[in-house]
C-alpha cells in the first residue's frame, strides 16, 4: 500500500519512524455530469473573477477571506514558519481506556507501518505495551496543513490510528430528543429485548452494499443495451401511526421466521397467512355468448316480472278454496241441525209410548 505521510511516533524519548497508510477505501460509484442534448461531458474551469480568464494550477495560491470580503493571501512559506512540533511527528500525549473516547469523535482511519529495520523493535514494543495495558494512545499530529487529534490502537499485529475530531468540533445534541415526557411500558421493553435477542449478532464481514451492487447491475445492463426493469419497492410503513406492541410482536415473529425458527404464536406457529387478492368479475362472454353481467341483469328482471304475473292466479285460487270451505261448513251446519230435530222428535215419541 502506498504511504501518504512519512514521519515518526514520539513515545517519550523513543522515536519510531513510521509510514502512514490509508486503512479504508471508498467504493462509491462516481458519476460525471453530461450535456443531455448531445452527451458531452461538463467540465469546470477555474476562472479569475477580475479578468475572466482561465487560470492554471501553478498560478493559484491560498487566501483567507475576512468578514468584510477582503482576501488575505497566505503562502506556504508563511505556514512553514509557524511553530508546529507535530509537523512530522505523531506525538503521544496520554494513554487512556478505550471507552473514554467518544465514538462521535472518530474520523478517518490509518495504518502505521514501521519504516525500516531499526523501527521494528520500538514499533513492536509500543504495540505490545498497548495490548497488555488494554488502553489506547491519544496523540497529536499534523496532516494536510493542520494539526489534528488521533487515537492509536492495536488491530491484529498492526498499530492503527484513528483521526479524532477536536472536542469543540462535536455539537451538543440540543433540541434533538423527542419533546415531552414519553412513557415506555415494561411489556414494550420486554418485546424490544426479545427482538434484540432474536436478531442476535451478525458477522460484520457478511454485510455488503446492496445499493452499490444494484447500481453496478444497472450500468452493466445499459452498457449492453438491455432493457432495465424497475425494481419493486416495498412499503416500509414510514410515517404511519402504528400499534407499537403489534409491530414488535410481528418483528419478533418475522425475525424468527427468517432464521428458520418456529414462532410462539398459537396459530400456525406464528407464521403469517398468505393473502390472496379477490378476483374481479371479468365480464367476458360465457359459452352462450352473454356476459355474466347480462345474465345477472336478465335473471333479476325475470324475478321482478314473475311475481306480477302469478299474483292474480294465486288470488283466484285462494278465493275458490275459501268458497269451498264456506260451502262445506254450511252443509255441516245443516246436517247437524237436521240431526238435532230428528233426535228431539224420537224422544217425544218414546215419552208418549211409555205413558
Amino acid at each position: 500500500m502506498r504511504s501518504i505521510w512519512n514521519g515518526a511516533i514520539s513515545f517519550g524519548l523513543v522515536s519510531i519512524p513510521i509510514k502512514l497508510v490509508n486503512a479504508t477505501e471508498n467504493h462509491s460509484i462516481h458519476f460525471r455530469q453530461i450535456h443531455l442534448a448531445d452527451g458531452g461531458r461538463i467540465r469546470y474551469r477555474k476562472v479569475c473573477e477580475l479578468d475572466e480568464e482561465e487560470v492554471q494550477g501553478g498560478e493559484i495560491g491560498k487566501a483567507y477571506e475576512d468578514a468584510d470580503g477582503t482576501m488575505i493571501p497566505i503562502t506556504d512559506e508563511d505556514l512553514a514558519q509557524l511553530p508546529l512540533p507535530t509537523a512530522k511527528t505523531i506525538e503521544i500525549v496520554a494513554f487512556v481506556p478505550a471507552d473514554q473516547i467518544d465514538p462521535l469523535q472518530m474520523d478517518a482511519a490509518y495504518y502505521l507501518s514501521a519504516n525500516g529495520v531499526p523501527a521494528a523493535k520500538p514499533y513492536t514494543l509500543l504495540r505490545e505495551a498497548l495490548k497488555r495495558s488494554n488502553k489506547v494512545a491519544v496523540a497529536k499530529y499534523a496532516l494536510r496543513g493542520r494539526e489534528r487529534l488521533g487515537m492509536l490502537r492495536v488491530v491484529d499485529d498492526v498499530i492503527a490510528m484513528h483521526g479524532l475530531l477536536w472536542p469543540d468540533e462535536i455539537r451538543a445534541p440540543e433540541g434533538v430528543a423527542p419533546d415531552g415526557d414519553v412513557t415506555v411500558r415494561d411489556a414494550e421493553l420486554d418485546l424490544a429485548d426479545a427482538l434484540m435477542d432474536t436478531l442476535g449478532e451478525v458477522d460484520m464481514d457478511s454485510l455488503h452494499d446492496d445499493y452499490r451492487e444494484a447500481v453496478e447491475e444497472l450500468i452493466a445492463a445499459k452498457a449492453s443495451g438491455e432493457t432495465v426493469r424497475p425494481a419493486e419497492s416495498g412499503d416500509t410503513g414510514g410515517g404511519k401511526v402504528i400499534d407499537l406492541i403489534a409491530a414488535l410482536e410481528n418483528s419478533v415473529q418475522a425475525a424468527k421466521k427468517s432464521r428458520g425458527e418456529a414462532g410462539d404464536g398459537a396459530e400456525g406457529d406464528g407464521e403469517m397467512a398468505d393473502v390472496h387478492p379477490i378476483k374481479k368479475t371479468s365480464g367476458k362472454p360465457s359459452a352462450s355468448g352473454k356476459s355474466s353481467a347480462q345474465t345477472t341483469k336478465k335473471s333479476s328482471a325475470a324475478a321482478k316480472k314473475s311475481p306480477s304475473k302469478s299474483a292474480p292466479k294465486s288470488t283466484s285460487t285462494t278465493k275458490k278454496a275459501t268458497a269451498k270451505k264456506t260451502t262445506k261448513t254450511a252443509a255441516k251446519k245443516q246436517t247437524s241441525s237436521r240431526g238435532g230435530t230428528g233426535a228431539k222428535k224420537t224422544a217425544s215419541s218414546r215419552k208418549r209410548a211409555s205413558a
